[in-house]
């Protein structure tokens, strides 16, 4: 009798189209790199509900990825959907020893692959990852889930979940990143002030705005970026122009992964003035790249050198102005490497290393 291969199955809004597709969710890219590193004996396959908006089956990286080109629709199309990612499910189940299901978000995805995991006897994981741990978070009710079904990304997301829908994630495991992506080299620290991320108006990056003005009067040649596309932009460029500030901040628009992490190389101070975070994974990204990181989201109860929180706008612009005026020499941090995420995520499943 053949020896069925164990399997990991990633169940997951959107997954890169290929392999050059670097903005999509690089911290989950980083995972499942680093899962096929320590653990090259378990194949990892991932079903995409909604992106790439085709259906396809492809390989990323010798990980078999199937797309089931969903395009966020409505209920009927996503009812569809989920029928099809079952069948492929039970497809799977009988080709395979499947080791377990981890679903992205407290979603649809979740609600297949714990029912999937329920019928089937199989071990699933939810991992929240930010707004999923909202109270108008509809899924989590639905599905009927224990706390150790869930893995929270932070302290701070595992607390909401519990106050929000009286469940406490029995596991917290912050997503770290991977130091190779990074160039080699020390470079010029001759960004003032970084931002980066989506343009939308839950990261309030008209604060990022009005910090670089204040800042300006006492630095009148600050030089600032913002790194990122979203519906918030013409707004953003607006208020710059009206404060004066066409020679001062640089939009960017959407770059590529490496061209961000470069960015943060170059930064002085990262600014991260996002009114909710379920952990701020550009905020480690930006420590490592030797920044200091200013941001309102505490996402984890022990503090990370570096991390500046603050409560206000003003004590933003203070915090900012500070240290600007006594930068402190530039230090790489890293709080939670990928391949400690991916041994403790793995771990879960029954993996030792």
């Amino acid at each position: 009798m053949k020896t069925k291969t164990p399997v990991l199955v990633i169940l997951t809004p959107g997954f890169p189209a290929n392999e050059q597709d670097s903005t999509c969710l690089p911290a989950q890219q980083n995972l499942v790199l680093s899962i096929n590193r320590i653990f090259p004996e378990t194949r990892v396959i991932i079903l995409s509900f909604q992106y790439p908006f085709v259906k396809a089956n492809y390989t990323w990286y010798g990980n078999t990825v199937m797309a089931f080109g969903g395009k966020n629709k409505g209920k009927l199309s996503r009812f569809i959907i989920w029928k099809r990612v079952w069948q492929q499910l039970k497809i799977i189940h009988n080709e395979n020893e499947i080791t377990g299901l981890l679903s992205f978000w407290c979603g649809e995805c979740a609600f297949i692959a714990n029912r999937f995991a329920k019928k089937n006897r199989l071990k699933h994981f939810c991992w929240l990852l930010g707004q999923d741990a909202k109270r108008d978070n509809h899924y989590a009710k639905r599905l009927g889930a224990r706390g150790d079904v869930f893995i929270a990304l932070s302290d701070f997301l595992q607390s909401a979940f519990l106050n929000n829908h009286g469940i406490k994630p029995a596991h917290v495991i912050p997503l770290g990143i991977d130091i190779h992506e990074y160039e080699a080299g020390v470079k010029e620290k001759d960004i003032d002030v970084l931002a980066a991320g989506s343009l939308i108006p839950l990261k309030q990056y008209e604060i990022f705005i009005e910090t670089i003005a204040v800042l300006k009067n006492e630095i009148p040649s600050i030089q600032a970026q913002v790194c990122g596309a979203g519906p918030e932009l013409y707004k953003l460029q607006i208020l710059a122009r009206d404060l004066l500030l066409q020679g001062n901040i640089v939009f960017t628009g959407e770059q590529s992964h490496k061209e961000v992490l470069t960015a943060m190389q170059r930064a002085k101070i990262f600014l991260h003035p996002s009114s909710y975070e379920g952990f701020g994974m550009v905020c480690t990204e930006a420590l490592y790249a030797g920044a200091q990181v200013i941001s309102f989201c505490n996402p984890m109860q022990t503090p990370v050198p570096n991390w500046h929180i603050v409560k206000t706008k003003k004590e933003m612009m203070e915090k900012a102005r500070a240290l600007l005026n006594d930068l402190p020499h530039p230090k790489k941090i890293l709080p939670y490497p990928i391949e400690e995420t991916a041994k403790r995520l793995m771990k879960l499943y029954g993996y030792h290393v």
